[in-house]
C-alpha cells in the first residue's frame, strides 16, 4: 500500500483535513492506477515552537 506522510503546521478545521487526504488519496490512486482504498495517508502535525528553519523557531520568527 502506498504512504503519504504529510507534515505541517496543525489544521485546525476537520473538513478542510478531511478534503486534504482526500484529494492527496485520489491523486496517488491515479498516479498508481489503484483504487483509492489502497492509499495510506498519515498526517503529523507540528507546532511551530516544535519547527526551525536556519537556527531558528518558527514561533520566534512569526514574533518579528
Amino acid at each position: 500500500m502506498p504512504t503519504i506522510r504529510v507534515d505541517g503546521p496543525p489544521i485546525k478545521n476537520l473538513d478542510r483535513k478531511r478534503r486534504m487526504v482526500k484529494l492527496f488519496a485520489e491523486s496517488a490512486a491515479e498516479a498508481y492506477g489503484m483504487d483509492k482504498g489502497h492509499i495510506v495517508v498519515l498526517i503529523r502535525e507540528n507546532a511551530p515552537e516544535n519547527v526551525g528553519i536556519g537556527g531558528e523557531l518558527l514561533v520566534d520568527r512569526k514574533q518579528k
